[in-house]
């Protein structure tokens, strides 16, 4: 039996993260039939647009296969063929942990490349990110958004098609995780916002400076001290 999750922000979301973890953990293999939409809506108490558009996610994911008429069947998937993160609830505290890691790591790299590589543009599209973060506490809000967004456009200024592809696929995982770590710091650390807010200048400075060191530095420190602001509300 499927475990409904009531934490879900999205549940579409949701309901895809959960099967993909059964067939990821080898409980409905390559072949084998989903069940029906009808045994879906029960199981997880929704409506079928709901199931529908958790079964689209999947099969853009390649994860199953819509034979209309017939049902829906998890894909034959070669391990090689591609990359993918299966979506962690926001409690499972060591597969966070592996995240984390693998975001700083790529993270970190792009940073220190955006600092050599930057163009005026970039350093343009950096800033207005960072003044939109800066607008958006000032107006009370999470400023979610505009924090990926200026990672993003980092990850953008190293020029390398393969870190902006790899950026893209930590996206949802990654977002999800900025959101719940900036709503606590909003609602329950609001000393951190200025702390915070100061990490991100000292990273546009690096890169503005063209120091891949100190831009390496700062983006290993902020994404470090994200870690341990998380791991403090999770005790929480």
């Amino acid at each position: 039996m499927i475990e409904h999750s009531t934490a879900s922000l999205h549940l579409p979301d949701e309901i895809a993260r959960q099967l993909g973890q059964l067939i990821q953990a080898k409980k409905l293999s390559p072949g084998d039939r989903l069940p029906s939409e009808r045994d879906l809506c029960e199981q997880f108490s929704v409506s079928r647009p709901v199931i529908r558009e958790a079964l689209s996610r999947l099969k853009s994911e390649g994860v199953v296969s819509i034979r209309r008429g017939v049902g829906v069947f998890v894909t034959e998937r070669d391990p090689r063929d591609g990359f993918k993160i299966q979506e962690v609830d926001i409690e499972e505290k060591f597969a966070i942990s592996q995240v984390m890691e693998l975001i700083a790591t790529v993270e970190v790299s792009a940073t220190r490349l955006a600092a050599m590589r930057r163009t005026n543009d970039d350093l343009k599209q950096i800033r207005r990110c960072l003044l939109g973060m800066e607008f958006a506490i000032a107006s009370d809000r999470l400023g979610d958004e505009e924090d990926f967004e200026f990672h993003q456009a980092i990850v953008v200024a190293t020029h390398n098609p393969y870190f902006e592809t790899l950026s893209q696929h930590l996206e949802h995982t990654a977002r999800k995780m900025i959101r719940h770590l900036r709503s606590n710091t909003k609602t329950r650390h609001t000393n951190l916002i200025e702390a915070v807010q100061a990490e991100h200048q000292a990273i546009y400075n690096a890169i503005v400076a063209g120091d891949p060191i100190a831009a390496e530095l700062a983006a290993r420190t902020h994404l470090e001290n994200a870690e341990k602001r998380l791991a403090k509300y999770m005790r929480a």
